[in-house]
């Protein structure tokens, strides 16, 4: 992992940073996983969207459409429901990260679902923690439910949605959460011009 990595980003990052990184990563998502089969795949994937984050934020890479950050405790229900509506509701005119405060093992089975009646496919996402390389890096970071978890750094654009948690809640309430976070999504998208 870290060599395919390091030879990915070479020239950016130093061999020492992405080793750093990868087992910052495998250490944080080992201590959460319930299903460690993927895990050396997910701890390079959140390894190089830390390491891109922080270049961004220190101006090493420059960012070509804003940044979003969503953030909830678990990361497993609305703030990957944000993140998946903005990246399918606006395709190449934003990124869109999100993480967690107290991440948990694995997706809502009913986010997953509920998602995917819309047509949007939550495949290759994971819960993940938070970190201050992805905080530094966006342009508007919006909390559902983490209270003072996440870091409020100047310049930043802050929103905190009050959101019901889908947690535990039957499909039919999830249905519901998702069309909440879907208006919430869909306007500040619009506020963004995007």
């Amino acid at each position: 992992m870290v060599e395919d990595l390091a030879y990915a980003l070479d020239g950016t990052f130093a061999r020492e940073e992405v080793e750093a990184a990868v087992r910052t990563a495998f250490s944080e998502l080992t201590a959460v996983s319930t299903v460690r089969t993927y895990v050396p795949v997910l701890a390079a994937r959140l390894a190089k969207e830390r390491l891109t984050a922080g270049a961004q934020a220190d101006g090493r890479v420059v960012k070509t459409v804003p940044e979003l950050l969503f953030v909830c405790v678990h990361n497993a229900g609305r703030s990957q429901m944000a993140a998946a509506l903005a990246a399918h509701l606006a395709p190449s005119r934003v990124h869109v990260r999100s993480a967690g405060s107290r991440p948990t093992g694995e997706l809502n089975p009913q986010v997953v679902e509920a998602l995917a009646e819309r047509g949007v496919s939550l495949t290759e996402a994971y819960p993940k923690p938070l970190s201050m390389d992805v905080v530094r890096a966006a342009d508007v970071v919006i909390t559902m439910g983490c209270g003072d978890a996440c870091p409020v750094l100047p310049g930043k654009r802050y929103e905190d949605w009050d959101v019901a948690d889908p947690d535990g809640q039957p499909l039919s309430v999830v249905r519901d959460i998702r069309d909440d976070v879907q208006r919430r999504v869909t306007a500040l998208l619009r506020d963004l011009d995007l």
